[in-house]
């Protein structure tokens, strides 16, 4: 007979104790803890005067009509939860980076939108406030101070955007919205409307494009958008009185009080939540890149559902020629502006493209929405319509182009 050895003999005893009879005679305590199951063994008889191996293996054990190995089990429950910290981690990853979807939500909304218009219709004119101010509460709530601080220190470049925004882009809306009326014999509504994308502030879409090519300027770029929205509560009604009043009236008033409803009011109210209740504007922020592109794609899919009838008529495609051709003068006119004032800048080349984006986009949903509750006539809506889905294909595709040529 073979010698055991002291580990195997402390392995016997412990497989004897656990096979004698227990006559508990005090109250067992249950805890929420599973116990691991023992190592099975065929028989003692198989040990004879072999060692036992080491490491002790277990062999899977069957419950519930299905095999389990007790170790595994063990070992997957003590670390559920940093399992579960990572999943939830990723999962709010995924949902910061929806932004990156914003062109396919664009393009397949815009696909859909013409292919199907019963798939947006649902979304009727009055949801477009509470779209566009959902929007802005997003812009809000995502402003930190400090990037401010940082960019308010190029004044000359925030007031080249500004010129860009309410000088530039504004004469070159003027001319065409005159062009579309007495060269192509459009009715006076579709010029109005031309018009009026260029009377409003810069769109929240030109501070992604920034971010995608240049992402130094961003903050830059979101300083431009603020101030230019800030102020669109008087700019833009004034505007569209100096160049629409002639040919449609203009309720400024009227326009000033939408204005600070739509745009003002959800900015403050996300800059007062970031700053008053910290925890819970991190606990929303991560689901709103998500739910601002849903937003987004219906507030884009929408007024092309709508209007399918006025943009699929024949002068459909005038208005869309006028519209792209007018946003490629703007992105042309801001690029070659800026070069000519900051040559001498160390960064001019990512300054112009930053102007660029600010002069050639603008929100044209606020447009539709003050297209929509001050305008009698529905055609005024369809240039913003077609605007909001041309310049931000646009704006995708300079991201692209700029890019490649960076790399």
């Amino acid at each position: 007979m073979g010698v055991i050895s002291p580990t195997e003999t402390l392995f016997l005893k412990s497989q004897h104790r656990l096979l004698q009879p227990r006559n508990y005679s005090y109250a067992l305590a249950f805890h929420s803890t599973r116990r691991v199951a023992n190592f099975p063994r065929n028989s003692f008889s198989s040990l004879g005067s072999c060692s036992v191996d080491f490491p002790l293996r277990s062999n899977p054990i069957s419950q519930n009509s299905k095999s389990i190995h007790p170790w595994r089990r063990y070992v997957s429950e003590s670390d559920s939860n940093e399992l579960y910290h990572k999943k939830v981690s990723s999962i709010m990853e995924t949902l910061k980076q929806a932004y990156s979807f914003i062109p396919h939500g664009i393009l397949l909304s815009t696909i859909l939108a013409l292919v199907y218009p019963p798939s947006f219709t649902w979304f009727k004119p009055r949801y477009f406030v509470p779209g566009l101010g959902f929007m802005m509460f997003a812009v809000g709530i995502n402003s930190n101070e400090r990037d401010f601080l940082e960019a308010l220190k190029r004044p000359d470049a925030i007031f080249a955007g500004y010129i860009g925004q309410y000088l530039i882009k504004p004469l070159l809306g003027y001319i065409f919205g005159v062009i579309a009326v007495s060269l192509f014999n459009l009715p006076t509504s579709i010029g109005a409307g031309i018009m009026l994308v260029s009377c409003v502030s810069g769109a929240q879409l030109s501070n992604y494009t920034t971010f995608l090519t240049d992402p130094s300027l961003a903050a830059l770029s979101i300083v431009m958008t603020s101030i230019s929205t800030a102020t669109a509560v008087l700019v833009t009604p004034m505007l569209s009185l100096l160049l629409i009043g002639k040919k449609l009236p203009v309720d400024v008033f009227g326009m000033i009080s939408s204005i600070l409803q739509v745009v003002i009011t959800p900015i403050a109210a996300g800059l007062l939540l970031n700053r008053l209740f910290p925890r819970l504007s991190n606990a929303i922020k991560p689901f709103l890149p998500a739910l601002t592109v849903i937003d987004m794609s219906c507030c884009i899919g929408a007024p092309l559902a709508l209007n399918i009838d006025s943009i699929l008529s024949p002068f459909g495609a005038t208005i869309l020629f006028l519209v792209i051709t007018f946003h490629l003068l703007a992105f042309v006119a801001g690029y070659f502006f800026t070069g000519f004032f900051f040559s001498k800048a160390p960064d001019v080349k990512a300054l112009q493209r930053t102007i660029s984006y600010e002069t050639g986009m603008q929100s044209s949903l606020l447009a539709l929405a003050l297209a929509t509750k001050f305008f009698q006539d529905p055609l005024v809506g369809v240039p913003p319509a077609i605007s909001t889905v041309v310049m931000s294909l646009m704006g995708v595709s300079l991201v692209t182009i700029w890019k490649n040529r960076k790399e």
